[in-house]
């Protein structure tokens, strides 16, 4: 069966009921292109976060904090790996019920290949990769999902509480949204949600849940006060590009296929991060503003979250819009609204990743065409996930932070922070 989408996927006939011993398939069957395609697409995901969003967040702080936001990146890649292995796949992608997967693949378990049979687990919405690959391409998903979050609050945060909290939010927040939407039978799959890459299930829940983390954690010390220009926007700049190729596997890789969505999705996601990128700095000058790097970094990568849930779904034409408007959309979040409310969303996790996912999520309601996604969704349907995916990340990511610094600890010491978290944290520094 050639996947459409997770979501077309699970609104085929009997896909809720779905028992992972039917997994089994003839390893004849299994596509060799398509197997190709989505092995590259998860190593270009994979990309996007180490080294890609540890280098676009490493330019942004100041130069005393450089080695410790890479190592947030770094740190959060390898426990969500983990983690996912032993629960999260599991949890997210096995049958079970709306709200949550089973322990069918707990630690992997089942995922087979037995060669001597001729036979390979396949998971249902890709029959034609093996389940390995499968497995490890939504990994990716997972990774970056956790790095995203950890923008927000940048230069504060305790390395051992950030380990906690991200592995925590992985596994409560991330793994039952990604089953809801994603997953076989998930509840709001089945009332036809569409995220085709993730602007739901990754972006806004990792938005919000910074924007809570960056509540909750307070502000810098000086924030407002003192001159934070980041330290070096070629490192910036070097990631956006990381980011940007990376994002071709992310969108046109969901297709879980070399087949011509995932060809829709690549030009739409190139169109869009184009038109985001554009948009950005004519802001900038239209404002009377000199265009920035930093700029067209930001728009790139507003572009790209803004049509990430709507890269199979929709026409290069509409992906030229989604891009423009979500772009200036971020714009006035990251350069005003943050400011306007007091929060510190140190590199805009929650003013990029949060409100471009909402309005990538909201837009793909919009300009959704039948005629490329063969399925349909209505804009309430799209709204109704969106604050469905706001108020289970907010709550959840509160009580987390909340019981997190009441046991290790959220936040560094005064001095500590003045001083810099490389050498408070690692015990090494960038001369």
């Amino acid at each position: 069966m050639k996947r459409l989408s997770l979501t077309a996927m699970l609104m085929l006939p009997g896909a809720a009921a779905a028992s992972t011993a039917d997994w089994l398939q003839s390893i004849s069957v299994i596509s060799a292109g398509d197997t190709t395609w989505v092995m590259v697409s998860t190593i270009l995901v994979l990309f996007m976060t180490i080294p890609g969003l540890a280098l676009f967040y490493a330019g942004m702080v100041r130069k005393k904090n450089v080695l410790a936001t890479m190592m947030q990146s770094f740190a959060t890649c390898c426990l969500i790996a983990i983690i996912w292995v032993c629960f999260g796949y599991s949890l997210a992608f096995t049958p079970n019920i709306g709200l949550i997967g089973g322990a069918d693949r707990f630690f992997l378990n089942g995922l087979d290949l037995l060669t001597e049979k001729g036979l390979v687990t396949v998971y249902p919405g890709a029959a034609s990769i093996p389940e390995s690959v499968f497995m490890l391409f939504q990994m990716a998903f997972a990774v970056i999902a956790g790095a995203i979050i950890t923008g927000a609050f940048a230069e504060r945060m305790k390395f051992s509480a950030l380990l906690w909290f991200v592995g925590l939010w992985s596994l409560l927040i991330y793994v039952p949204t990604a089953h809801w939407v994603w997953g076989p039978g998930g509840w709001l799959a089945l009332d036809g949600v569409l995220d085709y890459a993730g602007g739901t299930v990754i972006h806004i829940n990792a938005g919000i849940a910074g924007l809570v983390a960056a509540v909750v954690i307070g502000k810098r010390v000086g924030y407002g006060r003192e001159s934070m220009m980041p330290h070096n926007l070629v490192l910036t700049l070097i990631g956006t590009a990381m980011l940007w190729i990376g994002w071709f596997g992310f969108n046109a890789g969901s297709a879980l296929a070399a087949d011509a969505r995932a060809g829709m999705a690549l030009v739409a996601t190139q169109i869009a991060t184009a038109a985001a990128a554009l948009t950005w700095i004519f802001i900038e000058v239209c404002l009377k503003h000199k265009p920035s790097a930093l700029g067209l970094a930001s728009g790139a990568i507003a572009g790209l979250v803004g049509i990430t849930p709507a890269a199979g779904f929709v026409s290069p034409q509409s992906a030229l819009v989604i891009g423009a408007i979500t772009s200036a959309v971020c714009f006035f979040t990251a350069t005003k609204l943050k400011y306007w409310l007091g929060y510190d969303d140190s590199l805009d996790a929650f003013g990029i990743h949060g409100i471009g996912g909402i309005v990538g999520a909201v837009l793909t309601g919009v300009f959704v065409s039948t005629d490329i996604s063969a399925t349909d969704t209505t804009l309430w349907i799209q709204i109704e996930s969106v604050l469905i995916t706001i108020a289970y990340s907010a709550v959840g990511s509160a009580i987390l932070l909340k019981l997190i610094d009441k046991t290790v600890g959220l936040r560094v010491g005064y001095d500590e922070e003045r001083q810099g978290l490389d050498l408070v944290l690692h015990g090494e520094r960038v001369e």
